[in-house]
């Protein structure tokens, strides 16, 4: 069953994280040049998953973060109902996102902390015009996995150079195995190419319990899709893949409502009542899906994301980076860090440090420090998913 948590504690105030880089005003700089200093933060190979974890990346309830979500593109092919609203969302301009060096120089300072594993999100990663570089400029880094959630309508063709590239993990979304719902849900046409792009995938070699995991994730929707989580589990029957149910949050611009909410254990019971008992496995203890498989042999498995029903905050170690530059703590966090803005000011590496530091001994206990009914509340006065990078 999945791990309990404590109920999340509001606090009474909260400091501001928009505080840009620290400053010394009396420490002279002249010690290196500005891009002898931005060298050195590239420097970073494969011996910096095997120093541990800076203690930077420990915040003040002592979990360790490990792993960050980097969104290299803000915009996206589809326009899930779940992700983001049918119109009005406001683009961030060109000039205010991350550009490449950018990226690459984040990456470096947080696999130097002590990150294993990078995973690329967006919007669509695949839009971005240069990704396969991006990822081959991170894989040099020596990142032990360097993963990608992908809509998967761009990703055949792009398939055989992320692997040569060093993408080491790779994640579809695929909520419906029906082009109707597919239309519905994503407000687009393409279930065929993502379909062709999962077996692509099993083709180059990724496959769940490989070196190269592959997984895929379907978020459930009551009236939508839940008559549908047998059949997508059904997938893992045929194909090596983590089909993986996800609870609907709560986010800006979609209408959220418990009513619509499918429990996790709803869910598993619809798969058990076609495909039989699912057998628990034994899951890391950061893990944000708890993993069943299936009790006739299978190649795949399945799991359940219970983010409203059954958090894991707990055991987070997940960080995320939004394709602004803005660093959050938690998906559902009311504030962020703009690590852009310390990088333009010509922020040192130990500045960008701190910065991360400070961001993370205010992390909440769980939810942003929110319960489910205040997150359903303040939904719309927040950022849209896709404005925060999944």
């Amino acid at each position: 069953m999945p791990r309990s948590t404590p109920r999340p504690r509001a606090r009474s105030s909260r400091p501001r994280c928009h505080d840009g880089p620290p400053r010394d005003p009396g420490r002279a700089r002249a010690d290196a040049p500005r891009g002898d200093r931005r060298r050195r933060a590239h420097r970073v190979g494969p011996e910096a998953a095997r120093q541990g974890v800076s203690p930077a990346l420990t915040d003040g309830l002592g979990r360790r973060h490990t792993t960050l979500r980097l969104s290299i593109a803000e915009r996206c092919t589809l326009r899930c109902r779940y992700c983001m609203p049918a119109e009005g969302l406001a683009w961030t301009p060109n000039r205010d996102l991350l550009t490449t060096d950018e990226l690459i120089r984040l990456a470096a300072l947080f696999a130097r902390l002590g990150v294993t594993t990078i995973r690329l999100t967006g919007g669509e990663p695949l839009v971005r015009p240069d990704a396969v570089e991006v990822v081959r400029r991170i894989a040099a880094l020596g990142v032990p996995r360097l993963a990608m959630t992908t809509n998967g309508l761009a990703l055949e063709p792009q398939l055989p150079a992320l692997r040569e590239a060093g993408l080491t993990a790779l994640t579809l979304s695929l909520d419906t195995l029906r082009a109707d719902r597919f239309r519905l849900l994503t407000r687009r046409d393409g279930l065929d190419r993502v379909l062709g792009a999962l077996a692509a995938a099993v083709d180059a070699g990724y496959r769940i319990g490989g070196p190269r995991p592959l997984k895929v994730n379907a978020v459930v929707l009551r009236g939508v899709n839940d008559d549908e989580v047998a059949a997508l589990a059904g997938l893992a029957l045929r194909l090596p893949v983590e089909v993986r149910f996800i609870e609907w949050m709560p986010f800006a611009g979609l209408g959220w409502g418990r009513e619509s909410l499918v429990p996790w254990t709803e869910t598993r019971a619809a798969v058990e009542h076609v495909h039989g008992p699912l057998i628990p496995r034994e899951d890391a203890p950061d893990a944000t899906a708890q993993t069943f498989r299936f009790s006739r042999e299978a190649p795949g498995r399945v799991g359940f994301i219970a983010s409203m029903t059954a958090p894991f905050c707990r055991g987070c170690s997940r960080l995320r980076i939004a394709a602004d530059g803005a660093f959050s703590v938690c998906l559902f966090a009311r504030e962020s860090v703009s690590l852009r803005d310390a990088l333009r000011a010509d922020a040192t590496d130990a500045e960008m440090e701190r910065l991360v530091a400070r961001a993370l001994q205010r992390k909440a206990p769980a939810h942003g420090g929110r319960s489910v009914e205040a997150l359903a509340e303040t939904a719309d006065a927040g950022r849209a998913m896709i404005a925060i990078g999944g």
